[in-house]
């Protein structure tokens, strides 16, 4: 899609899309590694974690820092600073030398990650000419996540079948970034008039009293369907290869880009389920995938765990974005991007705090009993929360 601006040609928002699941696709690229670096370097499980929880500290930091930097300073200018970050974030793993800077690389990340999640969907929808704004909002949602699903399985398969398997991802995604900042240099820019050194305004949480009735349930169904893809990011590869005996990484690549994929389309769906029926239903169907991926670990199946992806996903999609549009419906105007906010922070904690308790647990019970206790906790409070919103009935929607 090309879009005319002053007389010329310009990209439209599916190259606004790219750019989108370009820098996406880094945040996720060193899961399948994880393994390598614990070999390379020595460290338990609970460091992995950590270093994971270290990308959500970013993305949440940005969130209420920087959340709306790009309505002052346009999109075009703030894309090519998550760019930055995200190249930065490449090179720290590509010359690591020892865990300062793989935290610092995971960092680094989550910075990309907060700037891309806003500006990069404002970008896409933005760039949408007329008739086509659905079709750019599941343009929006397929870049995030399916980004965010790239990355392990194309860490996995380099890593797996081409060498240098802790080096040549990353000079992969520093080739595509150079590819998204060209690109991003020629999208035309979609707010008028930007300021050239605006100061970001701190947001913080804003949840106004009329809204709290609809927030609590939705933002506890995103921090439980987030902790569902905090586990496949951060331990799953550790699951396969110590509990189900699966050492090939482009596999544990795959199984990860399952989840993810499957929450696309769970996202996809919300149109033609209504967020009435989504929200609840999101939660029922991510139950039943914490129950299968609880017994993938009992009975050591990967095709169970398989199945737990792809029904948690697409669970956690449905619930996900049938949440935010409940609170972004029910929001008064002048308060729904700080809400807003605040249901990605919450969803955010859930990607983080869950897994480092995951990982801390490891240390007294071992891995595969740790992940038991993980997928009853998340599954007992999914399950509360989808009880609650079936008995109460509809929820506030756009």
């Amino acid at each position: 899609m090309i879009v005319r601006t002053g007389g010329s040609r310009r990209p439209g928002y599916p190259a606004a899309a790219a750019v989108f699941a370009i820098g996406m696709t880094g945040t996720t690229l060193p899961t399948p590694l994880y393994g390598l670096y614990q070999e390379e370097l020595g460290f338990s499980e609970l460091t992995v974690t950590m270093v994971f929880a270290v990308y959500a500290i970013g993305v949440i930091a940005v969130l209420l820092l920087a959340g709306n930097f790009s309505d002052e300073a346009g999109r075009r200018p703030v894309l090519l600073i998550a760019l930055g970050f995200s190249a930065a974030s490449a090179l720290c793993f590509l010359f690591e030398g020892g865990l300062p800077l793989l935290f610092t690389g995971r960092l680094l990340s989550g910075f990309a990650a907060g700037l891309f999640s806003g500006t990069a969907t404002a970008t896409v929808l933005e760039l949408a000419p007329p008739g086509r704004e659905a079709r750019a909002g599941l343009a929006a949602t397929a870049a995030n996540m399916g980004g965010l699903g790239c990355g392990p399985l194309l860490s996995g398969l380099l890593a797996q079948y081409a060498p240098w398997p802790l080096r040549l991802p990353f000079l992969v995604h520093l080739t595509l970034v150079g590819v998204a900042c060209v690109l991003t240099w020629l999208l035309p820019e979609t707010v008028r008039h930007p300021k050239r050194w605006p100061r970001p305004r701190p947001q913080g949480l804003s949840v106004p009293p009329e809204v709290r009735g609809v927030f609590a349930p939705s933002a506890l169904a995103a921090f439980a369907g987030f902790a569902l893809l905090g586990l496949f990011t951060a331990v799953a590869p550790s699951f396969l290869a110590r509990t189900l005996g699966v050492h090939d990484l482009a596999v544990s690549g795959a199984v990860v880009f399952s989840v993810f994929l499957a929450s696309t389309a769970g996202q996809a769906l919300l149109g033609r389920v209504g967020v009435r029926r989504a929200l609840p239903g999101g939660c029922h169907i991510l139950v039943i995938g914490l129950v299968l991926v609880g017994a993938s670990l009992a009975v050591e199946s990967l095709p169970l765990l398989v199945a737990g992806a792809l029904c948690g996903g697409f669970g956690q999609g449905l619930a996900f974005r049938a949440g935010m549009a409940a609170v972004g419906g029910a929001a008064p105007p002048e308060h729904r991007g700080g809400t807003i906010s605040a249901f990605f922070v919450v969803a955010y904690m859930g990607i983080s705090l869950p897994v480092v308790g995951v990982g801390a647990l490891t240390l007294w019970l071992g891995l595969r009993t740790a992940g038991l206790v993980f997928t009853a906790c998340v599954m007992v409070l999914t399950a509360g929360v989808g009880l609650h919103l079936q008995r109460r009935g509809p929820v506030a929607g756009p």
